[in-house]
């Protein structure tokens, strides 16, 4: 074979290895990609509340809704207008005396004793971090001089108010047999914003714990049942919880973001804390 002849098969050789070289590593990059793990799609949350309004509190935008006017159990988020008709009508720092009635009370309750004294500020505190269902009657008639007026009063500042889907039958917000009572995301929205306005209330709905004294001295600890003042999520949101068996859990509550406050309410939730951080965390930067 000449020199010439045998050049040209080495050639070809060295340029079929190449060939096979290069084709081994595409294989292997295409194979790598089957391979990798692929990314699970990221899920899409579905709000649990049968009814949720999470809305702009000045300009009361709306940036998100969910059947905000179909009636619902308002269970004790009926302490916010509770906590307005005290703060419109009576001075925090008046002295009112517990009346025998408050026995019938059901939990939650703070076993409060007929003839003990208190600031109205501090039942206000009570009903509004313990959802303490005595401490309302006894503000109920200090105001109104029954609770049956009370909730007169009730109802018809809630008309006032531009909540003409609410209905009250006391100022606990437990069932009321014989008496329908009910209300909506966007009724107690308006209610909250109106008892927003007064900064006892701001304050009062902000805190993890108050203790509260009888003029006797009689010293009571308060808790909020508002899980997201204990939490280390980074956002706070404050506001009125509620639960019964009919209602379910549900919340009326607000929070800020860059200056703005933001009203929120979900009513018939199963997952109530995971509603509230989805709505606060998707809307509140819009």
């Amino acid at each position: 074979m000449s020199a010439k002849g045998y050049f040209k098969i080495l050639a070809f050789l060295s340029g079929l290895a190449v060939f096979s070289l290069a084709t081994d590593v595409c294989l292997a990059k295409s194979s790598s990609k089957r391979n990798k793990p692929q990314r699970a799609a990221k899920k899409t949350y579905h709000v649990s509340a049968q009814s949720a309004i999470f809305s702009d509190a000045v300009h009361q935008r709306r940036l998100y809704a969910k059947k905000i006017h179909k009636k619902v159990q308002p269970a004790s988020t009926t302490k916010v207008m509770t906590a307005l008709l005290v703060m419109e009508r009576l001075p925090l720092n008046k002295v009112v005396t517990v009346s025998p009635s408050v026995k019938d009370a059901q939990p939650s309750r703070l076993h409060l004793k007929p003839g003990e004294q208190y600031k109205v500020s501090d039942l206000l505190y009570a009903i509004l971090l313990n959802s303490a269902n005595d401490a309302a009657i006894v503000l109920a008639e200090s105001v109104a001089g029954s609770e049956e007026k009370f909730v007169q009063l009730m109802n018809a500042r809630a008309r006032q108010l531009g909540a003409s889907h609410t209905r009250f039958a006391n100022s606990t917000g437990l069932p009321n047999k014989g008496v329908p009572q009910y209300t909506t995301a966007y009724d107690m929205s308006l209610i909250f914003r109106q008892a927003l306005l007064h900064p006892f209330f701001k304050e009062a709905v902000g805190r993890k714990h108050k203790t509260i004294y009888s003029r006797a001295g009689r010293k009571i600890t308060l808790k909020s049942h508002n899980k997201m003042l204990f939490t280390q999520w980074g956002k706070n949101v404050h506001g009125k919880t509620g639960y019964t068996r009919a209602a379910q859990a549900c919340f009326v509550g607000y929070t800020t973001q860059g200056g703005r406050t933001f009203i929120l309410a979900v009513f018939g939730c199963s997952r109530r804390w995971d509603d509230i951080k989805h709505l606060v965390k998707k809307y509140s930067f819009h």
